[in-house]
């Protein structure tokens, strides 16, 4: 264990928690910091270390892995007096796995630099269950050298790891991989309803659909929400808008047309103007439902 780098964790919500604990499970010694206080006692009780501050959680660590929601939270945690630039050592190696712009992860690589810190971004998709499961695909952003240091890390955290680029080209890439997820759900959101309207048995009608072309790693871990109109956050809503703004803001940057994306995008904002940003993005469903003619 005194070998393995010193590791800590800022921002500890519904898939970073999990993450932390599969790397305590793999060994490591993490200490972490977020607003929550119920998720620093989960930590504890998984065998981590609780910190009072940012500054306390990054003082002696060797990488820092951080967590958090939106380009605005990973500039308050890395910048400022309190900051994870002003307070974690000379050659500490920052692994950003929040998903955010491509410029935030650039500026962020280059005033770390100044430091004497060095940065990647490491955007996963997986959602809870692949957290959980340390199964994430993980899109890496950054210097061929700090990703080999990291890839011990990242392979405790998930399945498929790749390089993708400089710095932001694991944002580009996730950003990408949000378009295609959102597009897909809203699909199948599209199919259970035309499928449940025409009389179909709903469960046979996916199980056979999920054999053949029509197939994907979407339905295979959202069927079960669609059957029983769960919708209990394992991406929220919230976060998938927040992504959408992201792909069509920097598709429009380097000229690229998104017709079907631009579409979902404004579906995904209109549910979650109905109220329903804090639930899964599977309630995609719930948009077609309404457009159906459903009183939801």
């Amino acid at each position: 264990m005194s070998n393995l780098p010193k590791i800590a964790w800022i921002g500890l919500g519904i898939m970073g928690s999990p993450m932390a604990e599969n790397l305590l499970k793999a060994g490591y010694q993490v200490t972490g910091f977020t607003l929550e206080q119920d998720k620093l006692d989960r930590l504890a009780a998984a065998g981590g270390a609780a910190a009072g501050s940012i500054a306390e959680a990054v003082e002696d660590a060797d990488v820092v892995i951080t967590m958090v929601p939106a380009s605005p939270q990973v500039e308050a945690i890395a910048y400022g007096e309190n900051g994870i630039l002003e307070n974690a050592k000379s050659g500490a190696l920052i692994v950003d796995m929040s998903s955010i712009t491509p410029q935030t992860s650039i500026d962020l690589a280059k005033n770390a630099a100044e430091k004497g810190i060095r940065v990647i971004d490491a955007p996963v998709s997986g959602g809870e269950a692949g957290a959980i499961e340390a199964v994430l695909s993980i899109m890496v952003g950054g210097e061929q050298a700090d990703f080999d240091e990291a890839l011990p890390i990242l392979e405790a955290l998930g399945k498929t790891i790749v390089l993708c680029g400089p710095h932001g080209s694991g944002q580009t890439v996730k950003a990408a991989n949000q378009l295609i997820v959102a597009v897909n759900i809203q699909a199948c959101a599209e199919a259970v309803v035309f499928l449940e309207k025409s009389g179909v048995n709903l469960q046979a009608a996916l199980d056979v659909l999920n054999g053949g072309l029509a197939g994907s790693t979407v339905l295979t871990r959202k069927k079960d929400n669609f059957l029983n109109r769960d919708f209990k956050p394992g991406f929220r809503i919230d976060l998938h808008h927040k992504d959408m703004g992201i792909v069509t803001d920097a598709a429009r940057n380097v000229g690229a047309a998104l017709p079907v994306g631009a579409v979902v995008a404004q579906l995904v904002a209109s549910l979650r103007a109905q109220g329903d940003g804090g639930l899964d993005h599977s309630a995609l469903l719930r948009a077609v439902e309404r457009l159906s003619g459903a009183q939801i």
